[in-house]
């Protein structure tokens, strides 16, 4: 597979290592991270990732406004994005399903359902 690129936006740094780590497993895969969701919209004027994995709880803007703001995007829409929460809350899956997600992960959460769902959005 050629280089795709997947951007992790997280404030927590150990979580953002966590599946950084988790990302090394899907082969040809580089991460890029950001720390909130206006670090990750600053990263996506200067590139169109593969792929998107975002919590939802962060300061500044949170992981909605952020799939909200990609939605929007002619250049950035078509980006599969993973919302990544600690809320296993219906209603915080049914937002991120309406504003656009494509997939939601309930932390804590294992590599291998990461990797498993990285690797079906991108079409491996």
């Amino acid at each position: 597979m050629a280089d795709k690129t997947a951007l992790i936006v997280e404030d927590s740094p150990t979580m953002r290592q966590l599946l950084v780590y988790a990302m090394q497993r899907v082969e040809g895969l580089v991460t890029i991270e950001a720390s909130d969701g206006v670090d990750a919209l600053q990263r996506l004027s200067e590139i169109v990732p593969d792929i998107i994995l975002a919590d939802i709880n962060m300061p500044v803007m949170d992981g909605l406004k952020l799939v909200k703001r990609v939605r929007s995007d002619e250049r950035l829409k078509e980006i599969p994005i993973v919302i990544i929460t600690t809320e296993g809350g219906d209603e915080d899956r049914e937002r991120a399903m309406t504003l656009g997600a494509n997939a939601f992960i309930t932390k804590p959460i294992q590599a291998p359902q990461v990797v498993k769902v990285v690797r079906e959005l991108l079409g491996e």
